[in-house]
């Protein structure tokens, strides 16, 4: 039997079994996928000793996947490039990691709204965390006219645009100050929210959606609650939006094909499966 699960600090809260269970369950599939809590200063330590415990590989959630990559033998190039790993598995007695987060956005993206990228080429980040580093590379891989990003601090703006900067030089990589956001919008056509802003129990994000383009399509990778108050207000003034559990569904595709040798859909009714086990 295929073993995988998730690990973080803590974990109770990740959705990651319920997933990968609905589609052991929907491919008759002999698997496992559990969950346990891992203490970032343990991570080395837990993941060296996975393959003698049976397990085929492991997701990472926060805030794990710093202490995840170090632990890494080998790297792909998109986590080589965050220094961040949420998906593990094993080749050849080496411990392998990706970051799939940014690859789940823009799945899901594609799906929701195909051919964006031909009309949504302005791109505004807010946030300058985890979130924002994941989605970044993959965006540019879509070669956007603008690619800016927008956060409270602009220490940690500066690090993640210098950041980008090293592995893409070329790129239309641009920093917006957080007090102008509001004016910016009329230069940008896709608004991504990064930041845990508007997630339940934490502060709403205040900004003034009235200057964006009447096509823009405006995201969060929130999903708790699944719509946020910026999702309402960009599905008020009538325009496109994407919630952040498509992000969390695309995501795990590369790993469940890695650990039980199946590539899974992401379909209606895993989505319609995950809904109904968020909280009200």
């Amino acid at each position: 039997m295929k073993r995988a699960l998730v690990i973080g600090f803590p974990v109770a809260q990740a959705r990651s079994p319920l997933l990968h269970s609905f589609w052991l369950k929907e491919y008759g599939i002999a698997g496992e996928y559990g969950r346990e809590e891992v203490r970032p200063e343990d991570v080395d330590a837990f993941l060296r000793a996975l393959p003698s415990r049976g397990f085929a590989g492991c997701n990472i959630t926060i805030p794990n996947k710093e202490a995840a990559f170090r632990a890494c033998s080998r790297t792909t190039s998109r986590a080589s490039a965050l220094e961040a790993v949420n998906t593990i598995w094993f080749e050849n007695g080496e411990i392998w990691g990706d970051n799939t987060d940014g690859l789940g956005f823009v799945a899901h993206l594609d799906a929701a709204h195909p051919g964006w990228e031909r009309r949504n080429r302005r791109v505004l980040l807010l946030g300058a965390g985890g979130g924002a580093r994941g989605l970044a590379l993959p965006l540019l891989e879509r070669k956007p006219e603008r690619l800016a990003f927008c956060n409270r601090s602009e220490d940690r703006l500066g690090r993640l645009v210098a950041d980008i900067g090293k592995v893409a030089p070329d790129a239309p990589v641009e920093m917006v100050p957080w007090a102008a956001k509001d004016t910016a919008l009329a230069d940008f056509d896709l608004l991504i929210n990064t930041t845990s802003l508007g997630m339940q129990g934490k502060e709403p994000l205040t900004i003034d959606l009235s200057a964006l383009p009447a096509h823009a399509i405006v995201a969060d990778i929130v999903y708790v609650p699944l719509e946020t108050p910026l999702l309402a207000a960009a599905k008020a003034r009538g325009l496109k939006t994407l919630d952040g559990l498509g992000m969390l569904l695309h995501q795990a595709v590369p790993g469940f094909e890695k650990w039980f040798g199946r590539k899974p859909e992401v379909t209606e009714a895993l989505r319609a499966h995950m809904v109904a086990h968020l909280p009200k």
